[in-house]
């Protein structure tokens, strides 16, 4: 049996459905959906049950957790992709309860079954890359996150490294992840989506001005991943079971909104059209201009598949997901 936490979400229902293609349906998907349409993501996955998180997270306090997994199936594997990834998220509390006790406790009970353990961690524990971005797991005390998103994630990857766990589960690192099924993520929803939406609707695309001198408008970069390399990527650790610690998951390049948006038009056979504005105060002094994954790590734990290029990536998404109203699964 396999646990998927968030197995709703953008990166999760990615992962069970490369789970389907390689014939596994031995699969217990943990979200909480709310008053979004994520259940939609669910509708074309194959697996054997369903939990809200919190009737799950009350089996993990009472040690329950085995007899409630169907037919009594040993757990080998959870894939713990559940989290509050909002970046603006301002409740601290809410944040370490969320996204840090609970993948201690969902850690400890994967460990005492021998099953195996992947989980999110995120390129956010980065900051502003004053170290770079390399996955090494002596660097992690050295990172300075520029926001409580980014530091919830960066206590559970110390925690396990202080604990001396971290070499015995794997933590991944997520760049910027775009594809099929992030409907429900509001504005967390990736520029793709968005520009799909907003040229739709006035013909143009709005991204922010840039205000250091180095970069033009536009030209602020980005490591961005296809969910389904990043679904790829991530479960390449379901077989490779020697591989532990952290490890990035990007597309070791980067690529700038101009880039990007050029893309989107040309999916959408439309003329290019961009219009400069003015970034808010508010995040210009946490603005990141730059991250690419170093994604060395990776590759020497076995991953060669290269990542599909971007205006290929864009093209798929809209043309067979977004236009038709198509879901991962469906196609």
């Amino acid at each position: 049996m396999i646990i998927v936490t968030g197995g709703a979400g953008l990166i999760g229902s990615a992962v069970v459905q490369h789970l389907n293609a390689s014939g596994r349906e031995d699969i217990l998907i943990v979200d909480h959906l709310g008053h979004t349409d994520k259940w939609r993501n669910l509708s074309p996955l194959r697996f054997m049950d369903y939990l809200e998180k919190d009737a799950f997270e009350r089996l993990l306090d009472d040690g329950t957790l085995a007899g409630r997994l169907p037919g009594g199936s040993a757990l080998d594997a959870v894939i713990h992709l559940g989290a509050c990834s909002a970046t603006t998220e301002p409740d601290a509390t809410y944040l370490i309860r969320n996204n840090f006790e609970y993948s201690r406790k969902l850690a400890l009970t994967a460990l005492a079954a021998d099953a195996r353990f992947i989980y999110a961690s995120s390129a956010a524990t980065y900051g502003d890359g004053e170290h770079g971005f390399v996955d090494d797991d002596c660097q992690l005390p050295l990172l300075r996150p520029m926001n409580m998103y980014g530091y919830s994630k960066q206590l559970f990857d110390l925690w396990a490294l202080r604990r001396g766990i971290l070499d015995k589960i794997v933590g991944i690192k997520y760049f910027n992840v775009y594809g099929p099924n992030e409907q429900h993520k509001g504005e967390m929803r990736s520029l793709v989506l968005k520009a799909y939406e907003q040229i739709g609707a006035t013909g143009a695309l709005r991204l922010f001005k840039s205000h250091r001198p180095e970069y033009g408008d536009g030209e602020q970069l980005r490591d961005f991943i296809y969910v389904k390399d990043a679904a790829a990527m991530t479960l390449h650790f379901l077989q490779n079971r020697s591989a532990g610690g952290i490890f990035n998951v990007g597309g070791g390049t980067t690529v700038s909104w101009n880039r990007l948006a050029r893309a989107v038009f040309s999916a959408m056979n439309k003329t290019v059209n961009i219009e400069y504005i003015e970034m808010p105060e508010s995040i210009r002094a946490t603005y990141q201009y730059l991250t690419c994954a170093d994604t060395a790590r990776i590759h020497a734990a076995g991953y060669l598949k290269p990542v599909v290029p971007v205006e290929e990536a864009v093209s798929d998404y809209i043309r067979n997901y977004l236009v038709p109203g198509k879901r991962l699964g469906d196609c």
